[in-house]
């Protein structure tokens, strides 16, 4: 650091009197340009990886948008075009927008909705506010990255940009306003609660009299499809939103101090992907790792003295309001009286077929708790007895960059949740982390309503009840939202509305924690936590495979009796363990229900299998086949795929033994094999030949690892929404991203090594595109760069940035 500090003021003292290098050549100003607002270092390593380097917050944002500018300005001018709420005025109001998490909808049902967020000024009330607004730190730091954005763009010129997916874009300008990336980050806050409903706020309409919508009729849990119920809640089984997360304390180590393994699993193209940076303010701030396209802090990352990652929580951010209507239209009942909703016509620009531009209306409603919704489908309909209305409690915030910037400063795992709680802007995900002096942390302190178990029963309505019964979701009484049914407020909670840390779960250990996207119940199975409020999560409830498994990596290297190193820890990673194929293997069951099908060639095959998703294990894609057809259990019955049901008194070797006598699971398997025989796939192909990456532009580079929850895969790949090598079995676009696995040694040293899987820029013509991918692919990690010294030996280039 002293290094980068030196080096920091000697080009200060010469800014005034030299041009400044930057990347592709030129100068930024004659010798008399006054003092610039920012200025920032930004040293790239191999990789591509920028370390940027200032003196204040506006700077370092500065040199960190305009990085990710470099990396990813097509994801990024796409974010603030949304941002904007105007997508319809450039790519059409028929066209869509996948976030690829949870939001599918058109860009004019997208537009409208972010117009409408506009209308109401919902992010500058947000920034007025002292108690759910940023900042003087965040507000610097997120200021200087649209600076640095434009800066970027007015550099290049928008046909000076070389990825074919936005090169010469005509909403590629250097115009960008912090408004416009707050609005992002507003939004990437609503990704688990109103985002996942925009189609149904924008599309609800009240019933008439002649069309008074669908009846409403007395729905059970039992009548109830759950997987689709959780598809429409943004929740699905078949493609969950996830991570792994593993620390371990110094009392497991073999350094004594702790050690963190993350893997958030994410979407490999698109706003939710991941960029490298290390950011420094000398003597102030120090910390490194990855950030969301849009976010100017470190979201995953690691100081000098603790590391952390996060896995998506299971608790809501919301909670739906019914609400019961006198007939047909907008009137709805309170305990007050009658009232009527807010009827708010939304105009919104966009762009004709022949290239006009032109004008769309819509119409949405609201009540005092949120937008209506109409969502038969969820059991929420618009009907002629009830509406349905969604109160978000993310939306009454805007301190997640803060919250993401003051962790940065932890000096271990207890002063990094103080400062998460103080912050209270961690949207939807869990922490887990490591510290230098041994220990570890799990919790879910994330934004979730305040609704207590004791205020869910007595509010939910009949069928409200049974969205909790099926999907732990309260459907609470919108008669009463103002009064008896509003959300409560906590005396420690940062803000009114939402639990306090003192209501949510956490953990702080010396051996070691983990979470794969289950509840907060089991981070240990030592201890495990309870007494929570249901809308968190649940309690004594089976885990996934994925959960299993990562897990045993920790457990089965204890009983060994060694205790976990950096290498070993970091090893579980590519170790590419399927967790369901070990329970299934047990007592020869799997090859049991196979020789049941008559298929001896495939069944051959599955028996030879290694047990690996690694690139040359054969046989891996008929098991994959096989767990993607295994019968499922309606709420409340036996799951009919195990003999030994789930035990919440051994819940990591629960649920276990195949039913090989049961016909659903030996059809499973049949139709697995047949599958494969007719599409051509050969029985003994390797892994590595079918699995492969399928992000923009990338080759088709064999990887391991596979399915996540249900085979019980930690390395989780999955296969969504393929464009690129789709002449490929399992062309990869989602999964494991940043991966980073930190290690705290003597005498002050961190041992930190990373991949990010898709490559640090998302234009395929950059050198920058595919390294990581091909290194992935080995089962190799990038050294990255920490200290002075390996920043001087791994450098590629150095440039000063102002403006």
């Amino acid at each position: 650091m002293l290094r980068r500090l030196l080096a920091l003021t000697a080009s200060a003292a010469l800014l005034p009197l030299t041009a400044v290098a930057l990347p592709g050549g030129g100068a930024d100003a004659a010798p008399s340009t006054p003092k610039p607002r920012y200025q920032a270092t930004v040293e790239i390593t191999k990789h591509g990886i920028p370390h940027i380097t200032a003196h204040d917050f506006g700077s370092l944002g500065f040199g960190s948008g305009f990085a990710a500018a470099q990396d990813s300005i097509c994801t990024l001018a796409d974010t603030v075009v949304t941002a904007r709420g105007e997508r319809s005025r450039w790519f059409g109001p028929t066209g869509r927008y996948n976030d690829q998490v949870t939001l599918d909808a058109s860009n004019l049902q997208v537009d409208a909705f972010v117009t409408d967020l506009h209308n109401r000024r919902v992010v500058e009330k947000l920034l007025a506010d002292p108690l759910a607004g940023p900042g003087q730190q965040a507000r610097a730091l997120v200021k200087g990255y649209v600076a640095g954005a434009n800066r970027y763009l007015r550099k290049t010129g928008r046909n000076g940009v070389t990825d074919p997916a936005c090169h010469g874009a005509r909403y590629l300008r250097p115009d960008v306003k912090p408004i416009d990336l707050w609005y992002g980050v507003y939004l990437a806050n609503l990704l688990a609660s109103s985002g996942v409903f925009v189609k149904e706020i924008v599309d609800a309409e009240p019933p008439s009299a002649d069309d008074p919508g669908l009846p409403e009729v007395p729905v059970k849990a039992a009548q109830v499809d759950r997987e689709k119920l959780l598809v429409g809640l943004g929740r699905d089984p078949e493609s969950p939103f996830g991570s792994n997360a593993t620390a371990v304390g110094g009392d497991a180590t073999t350094t004594g101090k702790g050690m963190l393994l993350g893997n958030p699993h994410f979407p490999w193209r698109g706003r939710y992907h991941f960029t490298q940076q290390h950011l420094t303010i000398p003597g102030r701030y120090d910390v490194a790792g990855a950030s969301l396209i849009g976010s100017p802090a470190i979201n995953i990352g690691w100081n000098k003295d603790v590391a952390w990652s996060h896995t998506v929580s299971t608790a809501y951010r919301f909670t739906p309001y019914e609400y019961k209507t006198p007939g047909p239209g907008t009137t709805y009942l309170t305990d007050a009286g009658p009232q009527e909703l807010e009827h708010r016509t939304v105009k919104v620009r966009v762009r004709k077929k022949d290239g006009s531009l032109g004008t769309a209306t819509e119409d949405l409603y609201r009540t005092p708790q949120g937008y209506v919704i109409d969502a038969p489908a969820l059991l929420m309909p618009w009907g002629r007895a009830s509406l349905w209305a969604i109160r978000d409690a993310n939306g009454e915030q805007l301190r997640t960059i803060d919250t993401f910037l003051d962790m940065g400063k932890a000096t271990g795992v207890r002063d990094l949740l103080r400062r998460q709680d103080a912050g209270g802007g961690m949207p939807w995900v869990n922490t887990t982390a490591a510290d230098r002096d041994g220990n570890v942390l799990y919790a879910d302190h994330s934004v979730v309503p305040n609704v207590p178990d004791d205020l869910a029963e007595a509010c939910m309505t009949p069928t409200g009840r049974v969205l909790d019964e099926v999907a732990g979701l309260p459907g609470l009484d919108g008669t009463f939202a103002d009064s008896s049914c509003a959300w409560r407020t906590d005396d420690d909670a940062e803000r009114p509305g939402i639990f306090g840390p003192g209501n949510l779960p956490s953990e702080v250990r010396r051996d070691w924690v983990m979470n794969a996207n289950d509840s907060y119940w089991l981070p240990n199975p030592a201890q495990p936590i309870e007494g929570y409020a249901g809308i968190i999560g649940c309690e004594q409830c089976v885990r996934t495979m994925r959960t299993r498994m990562v897990s045993h990596y920790v457990i089965d290297r204890l009983a060994t009796g060694r205790k976990e190193s950096p290498k070993s820890l970091r090893g579980h990673e590519h170790a590419n363990r399927v967790m369901a194929a070990e329970v299934m293997r047990e007592n020869g069951d799997l090859d049991t229900l196979c020789d049941a099908t008559g298929e001896t060639e495939a069944c051959q095959v599955l028996h030879d299998w290694d047990g690996r998703s690694n690139t040359d294990s054969v046989g891996v894609h008929i098991f994959e086949e096989f767990i993607q057809r295994l019968p499922s259990a309606p709420v409340g019955e036996a799951d009919p795929v195990w003999r030994t049901q789930f035990d919440a008194d051994d819940p990591l070797n629960t649920p276990r033994d195949l039913d090989v006598a049961n016909p659903q699971v030996v059809q499973a398997m049949s139709d697995a094999i047949a599958s494969l025989r007719d599409r051509g796939i050969p029985f003994d192909a390797t892994w590595g030949s079918l699995q492969v990456a399928g992000d923009r532009g990338a080759p088709p580079i064999p990887l391991g690892g596979g399915t996540g929850d249900a085979a019980g895969n930690a390395n989780a790949l999955a296969s969504r929404w393929v464009k690129d090598n789709k002449d490929h079995y399992r062309p990869i676009t989602y999964g494991s991203s940043h991966i980073q696995a930190i290690s705290f040694l003597p005498g002050g040293r961190v041992d930190a090594r990373t991949i990010l899987t898709y490559g640090q820029s998302e234009n395929p013509r950059s050198p920058y595109s595919t390294d990581q991918t091909r290194m992935f692919s080995q089962k190799r990690w990038v050294h990255f760069a920490w200290t002075d010294a390996q920043i001087r030996k791994d450098l590629v280039r150095r440039f000063v940035l102002r403006g």
